[in-house]
């Protein structure tokens, strides 16, 4: 009797008494973990703490301005990743894998999340399996666990067996009632207390964590200082807060926001282009990709396969074509080989005794008759899978070889009259074959390939093609495509035969690997990682999960399996390849852009720090009041990387973490510390000695009172003649700071080649000066505005001090030019770094 499925009215009952697949897996970050990561990460936390207690003391001032900041940078990041969430949930919608179900006597495509307790659900090879369940009928099928138990192997599953949700269909097709849904599936059970989908880091993220580690034992040490000073000198628990708010505001968590919402921008764009972004860092990842490995059909074919010729041996050909015919209209399940055969032959469908489906291990499919008018045993497969089962004469291998050269796929029709069974027990087996024909098929190339494989060959990316076809057919077709050189090709057999070493060697040396078992193609890629190359991988078929896993960055196409959409990082709409050169261009940006970024943030955290250790080892006061900080995160920590994120441009060009520092961060490090230092030191002591006139005024008084934070019309002469000396040099300089942290930005980011030597000239970026024009002038504002001069504890200096501050940063920007051309901390070293020297 003929299922018929669950009635709407049942779906309905038994979705009302809470039997739905109603689990969510995050596609992206939730609002509630957006929210809670940008206003209470740890830096954050710490910061509302100080806040807090300078408002307990009486600082309402430096509280308001630590909090606020904190409270900005956490708006515009929760505002800018839902912006990127919504959008990329818009876009993952058209990924969503649908499930067919059968109701009401009908088949019907619905969303997972709609499957309820008692469903049948037809499945097929390639598809995922949603929910647990057990098999109807007595069709057999091979199922992969390897997503749940890590075991590889092929389980053969047949009528009452149970399979597990998350495992998928590598051959066969059947019918699945639904046991276990919901919380209540194993899939589920297994990770709900891990949801998150966790992906590898990429190199640059690396980096950007052990930046992170070494800012924060930074902060601890200088945290333990200063709660040291609190005790043994006698610090008021004022001044004690303002500076544990400079040092721990130095480590401000904008600079994880930054790199997010880099990210997230990405994403995106890459997305309004045709590429569905699944791990946030997966553009980024993809302009690390050193080796590009891909499938050919259905990846750089359109797996629009069509049945060319075929080639009869020892049987006429009409015949022969009968017999195709049926062998591809009686199989109990499709695939685009057996599709483009009834397609282009008529063929009848006869009841089969027994049946091997077509699997990409063994790459052949067999159907056994046992009728009078068509008996035995028919196979279809890899000529090197069968070719030990029968005889081949020489002008039958010749026209494979031939067929094979024009890039067309070849396969080989074999027959045994009397055999009708194909198994022992559970295990495929083939009798003793007579060939029958040797059958030729066509495919063609997908749209952008030649574009896109040129992109990566322009980066350096080599390119290998591993697939299951003849060796000779996918070279062929990879010269189609564009492919240079000499296409050193290697078949899966031959690999099969070889040592570990011959292995590694033939992996990176040959281009083209035909005849591959998905195993093989984990090896592949498994070498190639160990050989220390970054490697990707695109695929569309369950052949490719494995690789794809192991895979640095899998990408799959949007067409392709469930399974392999599932694994991948990045999926291809509409199977397109014209996402890839913009996401390889989007993610060389991303690098650039985070790169500029932290070259800009770690030299002025590491300047600040070296300022309060040389402010205070002279015994001159604390280099900066929190509200002047904060006119330093904003100005010189802030605004610049931001400026750097949204126009970086594009390099394939990249630096390492340690050559940054060496390179870039430690010389204008020292140099900006030594500049600051003489600019505190000489107002400092100009101010002290009398030498310079400071004009008295009211709002000087005002902003002295609320520094010191005492009643106004108590302050003393002594008080006021202190506060004037050393808000002096805070004052000069801060402005100094933010001279030069706006002016570093042009460093980090040429706009031309003049501002060439602490990084490399990429091309003319006239961006960035505008941005840093704005930021000079919005701090001139600041500086001529009473108001804003007395909220941030500055005072009005002398035109003398601002023209002297001008002509040192002046003064600065062409020591600092001479030092990173010159590469003087590398020749101070002795170390031995090439680097191209741009011109002027």
């Amino acid at each position: 009797m003929a299922l018929t499925g669950l009635t709407s009215a049942q779906v309905a009952e038994r979705r009302r008494q809470g039997q739905g697949n109603d689990v969510k897996l995050a596609t992206s970050r939730t609002y509630k973990d957006i929210v809670l990561k940008n206003v209470f990460n740890p830096v954050n936390v710490v910061l509302y703490a100080i806040g807090l207690a300078m408002f307990a003391v009486g600082d309402g001032r430096s509280a308001f301005a630590t909090i606020m900041l904190v409270l900005f940078n956490s708006t515009v990041g929760i505002i800018q990743e839902v912006r990127s969430k919504r959008k990329l949930d818009e876009i993952a919608l058209l990924a969503i894998a649908k499930v067919t179900v059968l109701r009401d006597g009908q088949e019907t495509q619905i969303n997972p999340s709609e499957l309820v307790l008692g469903d049948i659900l037809v499945v097929r090879a390639g598809d995922q399996i949603p929910v647990d369940g057990k098999i109807l009928g007595d069709s057999r099928i091979e199922v992969d666990e390897s997503a749940l138990t890590g075991e590889s192997d092929l389980i053969p599953k047949s009528a009452e067996d149970d399979v597990l949700s998350g495992s998928f269909i590598v051959t066969g097709q059947t019918q699945i009632e639904a046991t276990g849904v919901g919380e209540k599936s194993f899939a589920n059970n297994l990770t709900k207390n891990a949801r998150e989908f966790s992906s590898e880091y990429t190199p640059l993220q690396r980096e950007v964590n052990r930046i992170l580690r070494i800012l924060l034992l930074l902060v601890v040490f200088f945290g333990i200082l200063a709660v040291l000073g609190l005790f043994v000198l006698d610090l008021p628990f004022s001044a004690w807060l303002q500076i544990m708010a400079v040092i721990t505001g130095s480590i401000s968590a904008g600079l994880l926001t930054l790199i997010i919402l880099n990210y997230s921008w990405g994403a995106v764009r890459i997305g309004q282009k045709g590429g569905l972004v699944q791990q946030l860092n997966a553009i980024e990842s993809l302009s690390n990709v050193t080796v590009l490995c891909t499938d050919k059909t259905g990846t750089l074919t359109a797996n629009k396969i069509k049945y060319h010729d075929v080639y009869p041996i020892g049987i006429d050909k009409a015949t022969l074509e009968r017999y195709l015919g049926a062998f591809a209209a009686s199989a109990s399940s499709s695939n685009k080989t057996s599709e483009a055969l009834l397609e282009g032959l008529a063929g009848q469908n006869r009841p089969i005794h027994d049946e091997v489906p077509f699997s990409s291990a063994r790459k052949w499919s067999a159907v056994a008759f046992d009728e009078p008018s068509l008996r035995g045993t028919f196979v279809m497969g890899a000529l090197e899978m069968l070719e030990q089962q029968f005889t081949m004469t020489d002008d039958a291998r010749h026209q494979v070889a031939a067929l094979s050269e024009q890039g067309l796929r070849v396969l080989v029709f074999a027959h045994n009259p009397t055999v009708t069974t194909l198994h022992d027990g559970d295990a495929p087996v083939l009798p003793p074959l007579t060939l029958l024909g040797i059958v030729s098929f066509s495919d063609e190339l997908r749209p952008h390939l030649q574009e896109t494989l040129s992109a990566f060959t322009d980066n350096n990316v080599k390119l290998k093609v591993i697939s299951g076809d003849n060796p000779q057919t996918v070279a062929a077709l990879a010269r189609q495509a564009g492919l240079p050189g000499d296409l050193k090709a290697v078949s899966g057999p031959d690999l099969a035969k070889m040592g570990d070493a011959e292995f590694a060697q033939t992996a990176a040396d040959a281009t083209v690997f035909g005849r591959i078992t998905p195993e093989q193609k984990e090896a592949l890629v498994t070498t190639l990682r160990n050989q220390g190359e970054y490697v990707a991988m695109i695929g569309d078929g369950v052949n490719d999960v494995l690789s794809l896993k192991k895979a640095n960055m899998g990408i799959a196409m949007e067409s392709g399996s469930t399974a392999t959409r599932s694994v991948a990082a990045m999926i291809l709409l509409g199977d397109s390849f014209g996402a890839m050169p913009a996401a390889l261009g989007e993610g060389q940006r991303i690098v650039s852009s985070i790169q500029a970024i932290l070259k800009l943030f770690m030299v002025t955290v590491f300047a600040l720090l070296l300022l309060i250790i040389g402010v205070t080892i002279l015994n001159l006061g604390f280099p900066f009041t929190a509200l002047q900080n904060t006119l330093l995160s904003f100005f010189a920590r802030g605004a610049p990387p931001f400026i750097l994120g949204l126009t970086a441009i594009a390099s394939a060009k990249r630096t390492t973490l340690s050559r940054n520092i060496l390179h870039f961060t430690l010389p204008a490090s020292f140099m900006l510390f030594l500049f600051g230092l003489l600019v505190y030191m000489g107002a400092f002591f100009l101010v002290e000695q009398g030498l310079v006139n400071i004009t008295i005024t009211p709002e000087m008084i005002s902003t002295m009172e609320k520094t010191l934070s005492i009643a106004s019309g108590t302050l003393s002469d002594e008080e006021f003649y202190q506060a004037a000396i050393l808000l002096s040099a805070q004052t000069a300089l801060t402005t100094f700071f933010v001279f030069t942290g706006i002016t570093l930005m042009l460093f980090a980011a040429p706009p031309g080649k003049w501002w060439s030597g602490g990084s490399d000239y990429e091309g003319r970026n006239w961006l960035v000066v505008a941005g840093a024009v704005l930021l000079y002038i919005g701090y001139v504002i600041v500086l001529v505005v009473p108001a804003l001069r007395i909220f941030f504890q500055l005072l009005p200096l002398p035109i003398s001090f601002h023209i002297t501050i001008a002509i040192l940063t002046v003064l600065w920007v062409f020591v600092q030019r001479f030092l990173w051309r010159s590469n003087w901390m590398e020749r101070f070293l002795d170390i031995d770094v090439e680097r191209d020297t741009a011109t002027t």
